[in-house]
């Protein structure tokens, strides 16, 4: 077994206690139990397929899923539908483990949402890290329409440590968090003719996302703007959004918007001409 000192094993042990593993292969099943168990006490239930799969961590609220990627199952599409349905373990990490780690694979898995990408054969120490990093090292949620899960720029953080090196990595300040709002809110308000459902979903994450973000940087008009989209999307009916009404509210903010985030979007007004 990797060696894993007991405090983080001790860490890790509160989120790793409700384990689904989903493969048609028993064999492969029980050895992923077994190394599991190894690890810290937990109970493990196993599904041969999808439909079953989902069936079960409907029941059990697991902390973390195991899916396999093969032709037996369809390990992108089961979390595609975990993350946009209503179980309360949507947000569950989820490991996708399988021999094929074809380049369309691993990125398949990443936009359908998955943590982490476990390819056989693994190690004892291969899996640790995996287990470690969705326990240990949480990664920032993504509600969106396009895309639900966790941030894809940690994909297979278990083999990441380093710095933040990209552009969009500006998104940890809270003008990036601001202007990464109002993209997605932009493009749910679009997608309520398409998909109203998740739109308003993902309308009311970043609202609440833009409170916060709003409340860091102490911009009051920002955060009380903010505040009342969410209470009028929090008293709307999914099936009777106004969309015209949404798209003027947010022009409204907009304009509230730090100055980056007005570059090549919408009209704004600069908020210290403003004051």
């Amino acid at each position: 077994m990797y060696n894993t000192d007991a405090r983080t094993l001790q860490r890790m042990a509160p989120m790793m206690q409700r384990v689904v593993i989903i493969d048609p292969a028993p064999a492969s099943a029980r050895l992923l139990t077994d190394l599991l168990r190894e690890i810290c006490p937990c109970q493990v239930w196993q599904a041969p397929d999808a439909v079953r799969g989902m069936a079960v961590v409907g029941q059990v609220n697991p902390h973390i899923i195991f899916v396999e990627q093969n032709a037996a199952v369809d390990g992108a599409g089961f979390t595609r539908k975990l993350r946009r349905g209503d179980l309360a373990c949507r947000r569950a990490p989820v490991i996708m483990v399988t021999s094929e780690a074809t380049a369309a694979i691993i990125l398949g898995a990443r936009d359908a949402g998955v943590h982490e990408f476990l390819r056989k054969p693994y190690t004892a120490k291969d899996l640790m890290r995996r287990l470690e990093a969705v326990t240990l090292r949480s990664r920032d949620w993504v509600e969106a329409v396009n895309y639900v899960g966790p941030d894809r720029r940690r994909f297979n953080s278990g083999d990441y440590s380093g710095p933040l090196k990209r552009g969009s990595d500006t998104t940890t300040t809270p003008e990036g968090r601001i202007i990464q709002s109002l993209k997605i809110l932009k493009a749910a308000v679009a997608a309520i003719d398409v998909d109203p459902k998740q739109a308003l979903r993902a309308m009311l994450a970043q609202a609440t996302e833009l409170q916060a973000a709003a409340k860091t940087l102490g911009d009051v008009q920002l955060r009380a703007a903010a505040i009342q989209l969410h209470q009028k999307l929090g008293a709307a009916n999914v099936q009777a959004l106004n969309k015209a009404d949404l798209q003027n509210s947010l022009a409204d903010i907009w304009k509230l918007a730090p100055a980056e985030a007005g570059k090549g979007e919408e009209p704004r007004k600069d908020n210290a001409a403003a004051a």
